[in-house]
């Protein structure tokens, strides 16, 4: 997808959307459980709609994205507590157009309102768009992204009229299909109907060891003793982004070392989550390099976590156990935050 920011026109369509979408205050009838579809024109993606603002409190239309944002979705609507900053960052992969209190908006976005030569007052009434992706803090939306976001205001216009004379047309006829607004170029442009569409299945993104160092490990276990504590170790989102000179920012992982029974840190590093994936192995062997001592155990939350130190445990005679808590972690973990946000 191209990062290119939209036109003057191409923002222009899209508040003219918004400020129609807002009028209709269709999340007085509708629900943000109540899903459809729309089909991207230029991608063929499917976008999953829902209407939020039925409780009173965040009036906006998101747009999940795909198979892999639905699924977010779902996931965040499932759970019976308010989603954690992991669950946030993990899940959500959607475009959204939100009306916000003044105090929300950014510099470039009252910039751009004023270029615009709009105007806007009071609480809830302030658009806001935004684009969301996995690891990324909320970002400014593509030329792309706001055509498609345009489009699907739209559509939601449409649909929730609709919706309001017969809320039980989006009941699907057959269990795990949603309804889709399918788009079809002819001479005036789009036209668009309804189509009952399974959604894709979703794309697990596969976990690639690398392979180990051989003559290293051997070194290790040569020289190292085995059996000293318990270790745990986890990798999580650090709670402030992180912006480079170009693209959007993104939140690292912070990967964490920790002694069971002291709560002592071994290690943590700051890192892309592609890199701490993909240099994890390596830093287990630096660890017990610079401490020369190999754990008895190690304590892992996640399976990506086990599936990436398996290889080397088995080989060094180490016990790899998933627990449910890392306890000891968690409290280093929670530490780590207080102290970034300038608490005691």
């Amino acid at each position: 997808m191209s990062d290119k920011p939209p036109s003057i026109q191409e923002w222009r369509d899209l508040y003219d959307a918004a400020m129609e979408f807002k009028e209709i205050e269709c999340w007085n009838w509708m629900w943000d459980t109540d899903i459809f579809g729309v089909q991207n024109p230029l991608t063929g993606e499917i976008g999953y709609c829902c209407v939020m603002g039925g409780a009173g409190e965040h009036f906006a239309l998101a747009v999940y994205l795909g198979s892999e944002g639905l699924d977010g979705y779902l996931k965040i609507q499932s759970k019976k507590n308010y989603p954690s900053l992991e669950d946030m960052l993990n899940l959500q992969k959607l475009l959204m157009a939100s009306f916000e209190d003044r105090e929300f908006l950014q510099k470039e976005d009252f910039q751009l309102i004023k270029k615009i030569g709009l105007k806007f007052s009071g609480p809830n009434s302030w658009p806001l768009f935004r684009s969301y992706r996995p690891g990324c803090h909320p970002w400014y939306l593509t030329n792309e992204e706001a055509r498609y976001l345009t489009l699907c205001l739209w559509q939601a216009i449409a649909l929730s009229t609709r919706f309001k004379a017969d809320s039980e047309m989006l009941t699907p006829p057959t269990e795990n299909h949603y309804l889709v607004r399918v788009p079809k170029k002819d001479k005036t442009g789009l036209s668009w109907r309804d189509v009952w569409i399974e959604p894709l299945p979703l794309e697990k993104g596969e976990i690639i060891v690398e392979p180990i160092d051989a003559y290293r490990l051997e070194e290790i276990k040569s020289r190292i003793p085995n059996g000293q504590g318990v270790w745990e170790v986890d990798f999580f989102y650090y709670s402030q982004a992180v912006k480079e000179k170009e693209g959007r920012p993104f939140y690292p992982y912070v990967t964490l070392w920790v002694e069971h029974h002291s709560g002592f840190i071994l290690s943590h590093l700051l890192a892309k989550p592609a890199e701490c994936m993909s240099e994890f192995q390596g830093q287990f062997l630096k660890l017990a390099e610079n401490y020369k001592t190999l754990p008895h155990e190690i304590l892992v939350k996640k399976e990506e976590t086990f599936k990436l130190l398996e290889p080397i445990t088995s080989e060094l005679g180490i016990k790899l156990r998933r627990v449910k808590r890392l306890r000891m972690l968690e409290d280093a973990k929670a530490s780590m935050f207080k102290f970034t946000a300038g608490e005691k």
